[in-house]
């Protein structure tokens, strides 16, 4: 289900909705997520630095679940990251390379552009499903408000989207961070599996934004939580 909009207080206009800097938050109280501690510093404290990755790549198909292999074929250019140990997978751009992003459980940048990059963490949780967190409206905008964004920067959320896939519930949105002198524009896809809350976000600069959201929405679309 796409959602193009969503009404609060501030001015709406068409796809694009403004958020104020220090909105109320008492619509996001049902949330397990803290407005004062950021992602990078909850997943640090969850001690989920540790990345155990398994590449999919020539030679290593052997090693796969079937189920996973007889998952849809992967886009060309693409790669694929899977960690069956903390339950997840991903595609990313197949020249990108591994870096440590910290406080997240794995990353990939572009090689010579590392503001474009994908990076994934995960905080513990007693949810079941994202929908217990509560309807992506509010949710998009408590995280874009208050986790994602520095008191210094302007956020702005454009599309949000759910779907479901495998009897698991995605919220993917697309938001952009504005400072005085900087933007940046993502995609941000959550889930709850596993006892966990996973964030994945990619996103570049916004001055190549048109140029390489496609591309990147590959990357946002292709996030799974596998059982584990």
């Amino acid at each position: 289900m796409a959602v193009s909009s969503f009404s609060f207080s501030s001015a709406t206009l068409s796809r694009r909705v403004s958020l104020p800097l220090k909105p109320s938050c008492s619509t996001c109280s049902s949330l397990t997520v803290s407005k004062d501690v950021s992602i990078d510093e909850q997943s640090k404290r969850s001690g989920n630095c540790k990345r155990r990755s398994l590449l999919i790549g020539v030679g290593a198909s052997s090693l796969l679940p079937t189920k996973l292999l007889l998952a849809q074929e992967k886009p060309r250019n693409y790669d694929e990251f899977v960690d069956l140990e903390d339950g997840y997978s991903y595609y990313y751009p197949s020249d990108w390379t591994e870096f440590d992003f910290r406080g997240h459980d794995s990353a990939f940048k572009d090689r010579y552009l590392q503001l474009q990059n994908v990076r994934l963490s995960f905080i513990p949780t007693d949810k079941t499903d994202i929908h217990d967190m509560g309807p992506i409206e509010r949710v998009v905008a408590h995280l874009v408000r208050h986790v994602y964004s520095a008191p210094t920067q302007v956020p702005d959320v454009f599309d949000m989207q759910e779907r479901s896939t495998d009897g698991k519930n995605y919220y993917t949105f697309e938001y952009t961070l504005t400072s005085p002198n900087f933007s940046r524009a993502a995609f941000a896809t959550i889930a709850v599996g596993n006892g966990r809350y996973y964030t994945l976000i990619v996103g570049a600069n916004e001055r190549r934004w048109r140029r390489v959201r496609n591309q990147l929405k590959v990357v946002a679309d292709s996030f799974k939580v596998l059982d584990i």
